[in-house]
């Protein structure tokens, strides 16, 4: 059984790693850089995850859950809970970790996708393909931490900390907060779009 202490380093090397990995990317943190950063030695890292990949593995799935939690809060109550730091951590690494390629990470963004699907069918909210609307809606929440560089050269602060990350947040609220096209402008596109697929 593992003691107190055990537990509390192994969470230390899991904080390590979910920082340096969303800093750096899995190839770039190496297992020595990790221990350090968690006041651990190499050979404690290892005996808890075994290797670089078990302890992405862990660290995947512990994001993975906890997004999962905020997720099914968020559905259930349909209030958006209070964005903390360790939040706007684990949206950073998810997104560094599924452009890695991480398995766990493509499975985190189907996930999602399924979440918003028991969301969607609780909303007035009219789509033809459920599937599509969410996964799309998904990847382009996604796009604003995928391009977090160019939004930080565009707006002129960070926006991957405060006050950074509260602007880019709010525009997007105010996005989601008002239609982009008019009734008549929908139709036209749907029109369009669906003349493409049947030419």
């Amino acid at each position: 059984m593992s003691s107190d202490s055990d537990l509390t380093a192994r969470a230390r090397i899991r904080e390590a790693a979910i920082a340096l990995f969303t800093e750096r990317g899995i190839a770039g943190a190496t297992i020595r850089d990790i221990a350090q950063a968690a006041g651990v030695s190499s050979g404690l890292l290892r005996h808890h995850f075994g290797s670089k990949e078990g302890l992405r593995d862990a660290c995947d799935e512990w994001a993975m859950g906890r997004i999962g939690q905020l997720q099914m809060q968020f559905s259930d109550s349909q209030t958006i809970g209070p964005i903390t730091p360790d939040v706007m951590a684990l949206q950073q690494y998810l997104v560094r970790s599924l452009m890695d390629g991480s398995p766990r990470g493509a499975a985190v963004f189907a996930q999602a996708a399924e979440h918003g699907e028991r969301w969607l069918a609780t909303t007035h909210l009219e789509t033809s393909d459920p599937r599509a609307f969410t996964a799309v809606l998904g990847a382009m929440k996604m796009g604003m931490f995928l391009m977090g560089d160019q939004l930080t050269a565009v707006l002129g602060e960070d926006v991957r900390a405060m006050p950074g990350y509260l602007r880019m947040i709010r525009a997007s609220i105010e996005i989601f907060s008002q239609p982009l096209l008019t009734p008549e402008q929908a139709d036209q596109a749907m029109k369009a779009v669906d003349r493409l697929g049947n030419p």
